[in-house]
């Protein structure tokens, strides 16, 4: 499904279709992410949903680049003949991407679970996310204008990624569905410390 060789995955360009409908996704669940930031004390819960939504979607996004960079760096013939990311891409910036996206979700699950609105994990939170905006400004500039000729890409098993694509936002969708109670909590938690600041 992430595209391993031609037949049912559909190869390079079955990857490569992958990462586009997976990072369209991205995009639209990013910008409503990106808006809650705009006034988070009154839509906490909002937040917290949708990133919970994006774990899922951003593992499958991970999972393509990787398998893409991982046939390559292996010989794959034709993932070496579409040839690696420019260099500053792939040493600098596609490192950074991982390392604090995965940093970001970590801790906003752990600011979840463990119902903290302070404290050293939203400081690692909030750091994560300033690397992440970084890194990722730089990707999507990179890439965004590839998007529509990925998206349009013929190859065998179109069905099976838009599958693998829907599936990731269901399962996104059950632990968002799940931490509701949870994001309730955290959005208790600061309207009473902005009650308690008011008076």
């Amino acid at each position: 499904m992430i595209g391993g060789g031609r037949g049912a995955t559909g190869g390079s360009a079955g990857n490569d279709q992958l990462t586009a409908i997976v990072a369209t996704i991205l995009l639209v669940l990013l910008a409503v992410e990106g808006a809650t930031l705009l006034n988070l004390e009154s839509l906490l819960t909002v937040h917290v949903f949708v990133g919970m939504l994006l774990v899922p979607v951003v593992a499958l996004k991970l999972g393509s680049t990787g398998w893409r960079m991982l046939r390559y760096y292996l010989g794959g013939e034709e993932y070496v003949r579409r040839g690696p990311p420019h260099i500053a891409l792939r040493a600098v910036v596609a490192p950074l991407i991982v390392l604090s996206t995965t940093m970001l979700l970590a801790t906003g699950i752990a600011l979840v679970a463990l119902i903290r609105t302070s404290g050293i994990v939203l400081g690692l939170h909030k750091a994560s996310f300033a690397v992440w905006l970084g890194a990722t400004g730089v990707h999507v500039l990179a890439h965004a204008l590839k998007l529509p000729r990925m998206l349009r890409t013929r190859a065998p098993g179109s069905s099976l990624r838009i599958a693998a694509a829907v599936a990731a936002v269901t399962a996104g969708l059950s632990l968002a569905i799940a931490t509701i109670p949870a994001a309730d909590r955290l959005q208790d938690q600061v309207s009473a410390r902005i009650g308690l600041e008011e008076h």
